[in-house]
């Protein structure tokens, strides 16, 4: 409430046209009555607000994890539905002091420790955190001085979840001097470190590593010869790349990974294809995982392949696999690993191949990547 408000009075001095969105995640009554306050107080203050549904799909895990990738999706095709360019969030100080405490007790690395980013583009949309360095009290008093009312969730006071424990328990760490201020300022300085790491990656993937075809080919050696971190960093980046995957696999898959390419051996990690020879280590997508994949001929299939071609409605796109090779006579002069094409995306119609542009046939279509590697984030 305190972001919106604040953008509303300066988003005229800006140039800037100020939208709003509530997601009802349908989890509790009272949902829809405070929707409706936001609505309320957006007509008050002359904002345009929108209402979306979240539905939830599945019924066991994290249900906050759950609730909050459906809120990005339905908020993301909002934005660009309306051609809005940056979508700005409410986090404050504490907020990411209790994420870095959370990071903390699950052990992770200097990616979750970092904390919660400033901002960052996805999907085609900016998002940003322009409170991030208020404390949640500021933002209290503040409505308080305007008479504006809010309404609290009371899932914050629920201790079922691991981030209410760790608000609960932050007074015992007060006492000790640390403070949200200070935790806050460590994530940051953190995050200055792996900007700089991630930097330091960048220029060694540029040097080292090849795209083609949707695959990612690393020069062996020069890859061994990296720093522990930067190697492990470098593999997580290209796995997600190449399976489309939000998180990287566990330190114990990364740890057999890098015993693999150690010893020039083959293996399957999340959903991708690693061979590798004494010269390089070729990583691509895996078969299995793709064979229930189905997409429109005007929709990403797979997370990052886009199609052009003659598109109808009667017209999917799937992996080619070994029935759609068997129609690609001449697929050895793609100079692409007969693994490779087998993963790579197919027009079909029914059971018929219209198109398998990256094997060689069908010259009316064309399938390109629409994210170079080498400009993806190397932080997951």
């Amino acid at each position: 409430m305190a972001l919106l408000h604040l953008l509303a009075r300066i988003g005229p001095q800006a140039g800037w046209q100020v939208f709003a969105v509530t997601v009802d995640h349908g989890l509790r009554p009272e949902a829809r009555a405070e929707a409706a306050l936001v609505a309320a107080a957006c007509a008050k203050i002359g904002v345009a607000h929108t209402v979306l549904a979240w539905h939830r799909t599945a019924t066991t895990g994290n249900l906050q994890d759950q609730a909050a990738r459906g809120r990005y999706a339905l908020m993301t095709a909002w934005a660009k539905a309306r051609g809005l360019a940056t979508m700005a969030l409410g986090h404050t100080a504490d907020d990411q002091a209790e994420t870095f405490l959370m990071q903390l007790a699950r052990e992770a690395g200097i990616d979750g420790l970092s904390g919660m980013r400033q901002s960052w583009t996805q999907d085609g949309v900016r998002w940003t955190r322009p409170l991030l360095g208020q404390r949640r009290r500021e933002l209290r008093d503040y409505l308080d001085r305007n008479c504006i009312s809010w309404v609290d969730d009371p899932s914050n006071d629920n201790a079922r979840f691991d981030r209410v424990r760790v608000r609960q328990f932050m007074p015992e760490l007060k006492r000790l001097g640390i403070t949200v201020d200070v935790l806050a300022g460590v994530a940051g300085q953190l995050a200055s470190v792996r900007n700089a790491l991630n930097a330091c990656c960048r220029k060694v993937a540029d040097r080292i590593v090849i795209q083609t075809g949707g695959d990612l080919i690393f020069q062996r050696q020069a890859l061994l010869s990296c720093e522990p971190e930067v190697r492990r960093r470098l593999l997580n980046a290209a796995l997600r790349w190449v399976s489309g995957s939000e998180y990287s696999p566990r330190r114990s898959a990364q740890f057999a990974l890098d015993q693999a390419i150690l010893h020039a051996k083959a293996k399957t990690l999340s959903g991708c294809r690693i061979s590798c020879t004494q010269a390089e280590i070729r990583i691509s997508r895996e078969l299995n995982a793709l064979r229930s994949h189905s997409a429109a001929t005007t929709e990403l299939w797979d997370n990052r392949w886009q199609c052009a071609g003659p598109h109808d409605p009667s017209l999917h796109i799937r992996v080619l696999g070994e029935g759609g090779l068997r129609h690609c006579p001449d697929w050895r002069l793609t100079g692409l690993p007969r693994y490779s094409l087998l993963a790579s995306p197919a027009i079909w119609q029914g059971d018929t191949l219209i198109a398998a542009p990256l094997a060689g046939h069908g010259n009316e279509w064309s399938a390109q990547i629409v994210a170079d590697f080498h400009t993806s984030p190397l932080s997951h």
